[in-house]
């Protein structure tokens, strides 16, 4: 009985060798994948829970403790405004805004700050703002808010704040920019229910 060479037990192991690489890189790979995937779905789904919260409070915005209109701000990439969102019956100054560059490897966050009337009179000191984190990784560059009358007609500056009674909001959500899956887009629109007009 014929043993193997030591030619044909390199061959073998050089073949042995390249299959496990394959196997194991085909591992590694799928294993990324299905990271990249939860990271996506995790990003998308902190970014629509953002917007539901979001569009519930805005929903319920009503005038200032200091008697401050009920819309503070209409900016194209900030929106703020008040209302009682722990149900506290204190009116909270509340805004939605976006902070960073939509571009870097981060993308930029989508975040809200809160602040709690003080004193009576009362006031709403910038330096008690509390901010929070709701998503990360928005893609697009501003307009993230629009502005409509009661017709449905897009407003412009400065007429935002005086005219409008629906707010949209519009994000686009991508861990990673370059790479599938595509960008993730989520819109919703709110209606301001004690800003609606008798037509």
């Amino acid at each position: 009985m014929r043993g193997f060479t030591l030619i044909e037990t390199i061959v073998v192991i050089v073949i042995f060798t390249l299959a496990i690489g394959a196997v194991f890189s085909l591992i590694v790979m799928a294993y990324r994948v299905q990271g990249y995937t939860w990271q996506q779905s995790q990003a998308i789904e902190e970014a629509r829970k953002g917007i539901e919260i979001m569009v519930k409070e805005i929903r319920e915005a009503r005038t200032g403790e200091d008697g401050s209109y009920t819309i503070d701000k209409t900016e194209d990439k900030e929106f703020g405004f008040y209302s009682d969102i722990d149900r506290d019956l204190d009116i909270e100054k509340v805004r939605y805004f976006i902070e960073g560059d939509p571009d870097s490897l981060e993308g930029a966050l989508f975040k809200k700050g809160v602040i709690n009337p003080v004193g009576i009179p009362a006031t709403y000191p910038t330096s008690s703002e509390v901010v929070t984190t709701l998503a990360k990784y928005l893609r697009n560059a501003p307009p993230i808010f629009r502005y409509f009358d009661e017709n449905g007609n897009e407003l412009p500056s400065p007429a935002r704040r005086k005219d409008s009674t629906l707010m949209q909001v519009y994000l686009i959500i991508n861990v990673d920019k370059d790479r599938s899956p595509q960008n993730f887009e989520l819109k919703s629109e709110v209606q301001i229910r004690n800003l609606k007009r008798n037509l």
